[in-house]
């Protein structure tokens, strides 16, 4: 930054050249004055899930300087593709899968005039649910009025993924759109669907061969067609981090380049016919750093294959995730949304879906996909997040975060090409062990309060939250012979989802709902941190708090448990009261007829007092929720 420009032959002073410049000894002397001696590593840096240290501060010297040359339109294309911004930044793709054709038809033409310009028509097939799509006709209803040279259709079809494309390319003479103008996906999958589902209606090499031949057919019939996608979340969906989402995307598409190879397809020509598809959640700037990573890459493995420059047209989509969604309170979700949504379009991806606020609960109605498509439309028309070409370049942070990321993935990536490639490390369960130990770490990190879910584990609502829907119908079964383990979704919020479930079934089975009285000694200023706190911790579980201001001894609050009918109370202050107070409110409250008596607080070295005078338990951040409150359940009377 200057003080002056240089077009009128004017010189140019730096704005700090008056100031002496910093070093990093400098601010490291001040950090240490602020944490008070603390360990640097353990009070400031962080790391990923994928072990990727976060430091508190970067500089230009230490992040990635081969980045920070690139530029939009460029290879390794980590900055984008595009130079400039193409319209409005990127294209609004919503689901549609209504059981009905005709139904889906008119959603479509719904979301089209409501500013969506692109469409995923998800189709029924074993183990999903979508359109019912038997023939050509059926495609030409659902598709019936919608403009595919203007707005692109991806299909979504999972097992039945081959012949709905039949039908596609059957149906769309009919449709009045000139062929070669058409902007069409097909989605053939075949990788994909064997890691979501274990198998396949053929034997893989046979739906190799087969999904080979219906890219060709495609080809001849749409010029623009893309038949091929390589889908990474499914990977996400059951659990995985952004390193291995990569790795899993990068090593199907070597796989599928091998496949086009096979049938005479340069890598230059099979990279055109193929799409690329990564999740987007709530965690920003990973989900950024994933997406331009991921460009970087696709464009290495396009290099390596003699077909760099092709990795200029590469078409990647983001989808916001579905195990960030809740089925409580699920007006959060809109919160989720528009984060993922968000860090899709700082990450550069060329086509957004948004969620319906309503996913983990049913089949969404039109109001909540017009709030999913207008989250999209604010962050384009209002925020105008597309106007600018990789906003996020050049921060220091993200530049490293990217770089890291990529890093690991490519690491990952080559252990599973040493395995063979991606269908022999599904068939050896390599993916899945190492996915499933990625849910289990982030599912510890939720349950003992290391990472927050809003509504879920923090701030939840308990009581009716105003949402109703239709449950989904029950998808077709999967009946082909498993061939490999299958890799399933998850949401993060299932676990507390289950407790909320059993509170409730409780609550209308006996007619009483759970409930534990709050002993809050002190006045509010002594004892609201606390009292919060537990009320937040309860309510996970579906536990419910009486509360009050605060109580000036053991023994008004013991009687105002009394009074009260509850069976259980809970004693919360500060610690300083606490360790003045707490022996004689347990003794207090069990003299009134408390059965279960809970502390919140560690208790530090006074456990034994405070056993022997009547707690029976101590709740403090840090254990595992999920199982302190299934404990908590079953001594208020859940079996």
């Amino acid at each position: 930054m200057t003080a002056a420009g240089t077009s009128q032959g004017v010189s140019t002073t730096p704005l700090a050249a008056d100031f002496e410049a910093a070093t990093r000894e400098q601010w490291l002397k001040l950090v240490d004055k602020a944490i008070k001696g603390a360990d640097f590593e353990k009070k400031l840096v962080t790391r990923t899930q994928d072990g990727i240290r976060v430091e508190p501060l970067y500089r230009r010297e230490t992040s990635v300087p081969a980045l920070q040359g690139a530029l939009p339109g460029h290879a390794p294309f980590t900055r984008g593709a595009r130079s400039t911004v193409e319209g409005l930044g990127w294209e609004i793709r919503q689901r549609i899968g209504a059981l009905d054709p005709d139904r889906a038809n008119r959603e479509i033409l719904v979301e089209l005039d409501g500013g969506a310009n692109g469409i995923i028509l998800d189709i029924e097939a074993p183990g999903q649910t979508g359109c019912r799509i038997s023939s050509a006709a059926d495609m030409a209803t659902a598709l019936a009025g919608m403009r595919l040279d203007l707005a692109p259709l991806e299909l979504r079809a999972g097992l039945g993924a081959a012949d709905a494309a039949r039908h596609l390319i059957a149906a769309l003479p009919g449709l009045d759109i000139p062929s070669k103008s058409a902007q069409v996906f097909l989605g053939l999958d075949p990788i994909g669907s064997l890691a979501r589902w274990g198998t396949l209606p053929l034997a893989v090499d046979k739906a190799l061969v087969e999904t080979m031949a219906l890219a060709r057919e495609a080809r001849a019939e749409v010029p623009s067609v893309r038949s091929v996608r390589v889908d990474a979340t499914v990977y996400h969906e059951a659990g995985a981090t952004e390193a291995f989402e990569l790795a899993a995307l990068g090593s199907t598409l070597i796989a599928y380049l091998r496949m086009f190879e096979a049938a005479g397809i340069a890598p230059a020509d099979a990279l055109g016919q193929i799409s690329f598809a990564l999740s987007s959640d709530t965690d920003l700037f990973s989900t950024v750093a994933k997406l331009r990573a991921a460009r970087r890459l696709i464009w290495r493995i396009a290099e390596a294959s003699g077909a760099g420059d092709a990795a200029a047209n590469l078409h990647l989509s983001a989808h916001a995730s579905f195990r960030i969604m809740a089925k409580r309170d699920p007006w959060t979700n809109m919160l989720r949304s528009t984060l993922a949504c968000a860090g899709a379009v700082l990450g550069g991806a060329d086509a957004i879906t948004v969620l319906p606020f309503t996913a983990a609960l049913g089949e969404a109605d039109d109001f909540a996909r017009r709030c999913a498509r207008n989250i999209q439309i604010v962050l384009q028309e209002e925020s105008w997040l597309g106007r600018v070409v990789d906003p996020m370049g050049g921060s220091w942070y993200i530049e490293s975060l990217t770089d890291e990321t990529a890093k690991a993935a490519w690491a990952l990536l080559q252990e599973i090409e040493g395995k063979g490639g991606i269908i022999a490390a599904l068939d050896q369960g390599f993916i899945q062990d190492r996915v499933a130990a990625d849910a289990a770490t982030r599912a510890n990190a939720i349950a003992t309060g290391r990472k927050d879910l809003t509504g879920v584990s923090a701030f939840p609502l308990l009581g009716d939250d105003g949402v109703k829907v239709k449950p989904l119908r029950a998808a077709p079964a999967v009946r082909c012979k498993e061939l490999v383990r299958p890799l399933t979704p998850h949401r993060l919020a299932e676990p507390f989802e289950k407790l909320r479930d059993a509170a409730d079934a409780h609550a209308e089975k006996t007619g009483d709902e759970l409930r534990v009285f709050l002993a809050s000694i002190g006045q509010v200023i002594d004892h609201t941190a606390r009292s919060t706190w537990i009320k937040n911790y309860l309510a996970a579980g579906g536990i419910a708090s009486l509360t009050s201001d605060g109580y000036a001894s053991a023994d008004e609050a013991a009687k105002a448990f009394k009074a009260s009918g509850a069976t259980a109370a809970c004693i919360c202050s500060s610690d300083a009261l606490n360790a003045e107070h707490a022996e004689a409110t347990a003794k207090a409250l069990k003299a009134a007829g408390a059965k279960l008596v809970l502390m919140a607080g560690r208790p530090g070295d006074k456990e034994a007092d405070l056993k022997a005078a009547g707690v029976d338990r101590f709740l403090f951040a840090g254990a595992d929720a999920v199982a302190t409150l299934k404990g908590l359940q079953e001594k208020l009377g859940i079996s």
